[in-house]
């Protein structure tokens, strides 16, 4: 019976020894990253009969389950630095495998690639050079990511043309300062991006009873200018009413055939259209959104124009549906990638493998990999770490108790040898 009750002690002693090293390494990792703690689970043995009674035989360790439940939040400097508010984890794949981790504190290295402290790579949904979303899921990668430039189309120019201005000579391109009555300018971008200053230059033409007309020519410096020489390369005609409402707005005349020519080995006969508002009898329009004459001082009160120059990645942001969009330094965006997030029927059952990664096992089953927001997995949180959920005060109290045990255990043998003791005294 005292030998019995030695080997159930020491199987006491065991499980609350393990259950010790299960609380020191949740101690251990309260600082770490996504960490989640682990819970020690017991389960008696199978008693022996003795007579009508049962006597147990000891204790076991049945399972130790890390516990998903959410930590709280850090905010930090880095839009690589990621959590995931929900039940999703991060997909990550090098040579080895893939593996999934809540530690969200990514960064780039060398090659590009988004990767965790240990250069795995973080895995997304790839976008096009268009920034459109394909299906594919893949390492992210911003290394060669660029913007494409693209040439002006269209210019919006907005203006007051002073009524009371006089009527000049016919205008001449090669004086427009004294053949115009006000002059503006805008840059405007050929097909390989380059920036090109395009003058507009407006001339009263007429005064009428039903109001006044104006001419508008879009002149290039010889500078940029294919030809080399200063050149008229679109023009057009403004009628107002006599309210200074714009009325009537003419088909835009390009001189060169097509459209603009500009040096630099850009494509030729590039089409720009101007467009001054809304007008009455051309658009069915306003006629005051735009370029108007009133009395008053000829001004400029907005331009626009939809070309660009090529552009380089500057920074990245990243939304709560895991969308990484690249800023460029053309001031244009467009997206790089789009996060996926794994989601388990049983997480608890993911196998550990250090590091903050875990493995897909049996037990877990096989994870639905999907974007975020989507299947249960939650929003990521850009600027933002999860902290590990280990609960410093319950980890303590599960440590005194787990003491307690393995000294109660201890002391269960002290006694039991005792009482053996006294077998053997019997017989002197």
């Amino acid at each position: 019976m005292a030998l019995t009750s030695l080997f159930t002690a020491v199987s006491g002693m065991n499980a609350n020894g393990t259950a010790l090293s299960v609380i020191s390494d949740n101690v251990a990792n309260m600082n770490t990253t996504g960490f989640k703690a682990s819970r020690a689970a017991f389960g008696d043995i199978l008693s022996q009969q003795i007579g009508e009674s049962q006597v147990g035989r000891g204790v076991l360790l049945t399972d130790v389950a890390s516990q998903f439940t959410q930590g709280t939040f850090e905010n930090t400097a880095s839009v690589l630095d990621m959590a995931v508010d929900g039940d999703g984890l991060f997909v990550m794949k090098d040579t080895t495998g893939t593996y999934y981790t809540r530690a969200g504190q990514f960064s780039v290295d060398k090659d590009g690639y988004v990767v965790n402290s240990s250069g795995i790579i973080l895995q997304g949904y790839l976008y096009s050079d268009t920034g459109t979303a394909t299906s594919a899921l893949g390492d992210i990668n911003v290394s060669s990511v660029n913007s494409a430039p693209n040439s002006t189309e269209n210019v919006e120019l907005s203006a007051n043309l002073d009524s009371g201005a006089t009527i000049l000579a016919a205008f001449d391109v090669d004086d427009p300062n004294t053949t115009s009555n006000f002059s503006t300018s805008v840059t405007a971008y050929d097909s390989l991006g380059n920036g090109h200053n395009v003058n507009v230059y407006f001339r009263k033409d007429a005064e009428a009873v039903t109001g006044n007309s104006w001419e508008w020519y879009a002149v290039v410096d010889a500078a940029d200018s294919l030809s080399g020489n200063t050149e008229i390369q679109a023009q057009g005609t403004l009628g107002f009413t006599t309210d200074g409402f714009l009325d009537t707005e003419s088909a835009i005349t390009y001189p060169l055939v097509g459209g603009f020519d500009f040096n630099g080995g850009a494509a030729a006969a590039q089409a720009i259209d101007f467009n001054f508002g809304t007008s009455i009898t051309t658009d069915g329009g306003s006629g005051r959104d735009g370029t108007t004459q009133y009395s008053g001082e000829s001004a400029t009160s907005f331009q626009s124009q939809d070309g660009y120059s090529s552009g380089s990645l500057k920074s990245i942001t990243i939304s709560q549906d895991g969308t990484m969009t690249g800023i460029f330094t053309n001031g244009q965006t467009r997206g790089l990638a789009q996060l996926a997030l794994a989601k388990f029927i049983s997480p608890t059952g993911l196998t550990k493998m250090g590091r903050g990664l875990y493995a897909e096992s049996t037990e877990s089953g096989q994870p639905v990999i999907t974007t975020p927001g989507s299947s249960g997995t939650g929003a990521v949180l850009s600027n933002t770490l999860e902290l590990s959920n280990v609960d410093l005060a319950e980890e303590f109290v599960k440590m005194i108790l787990s003491q307690r045990g393995f000294q109660a255990n201890s002391r269960v043998i002290s006694t039991s040898d005792e009482l053996m003791q006294e077998l053997v005294n019997l017989k002197r």
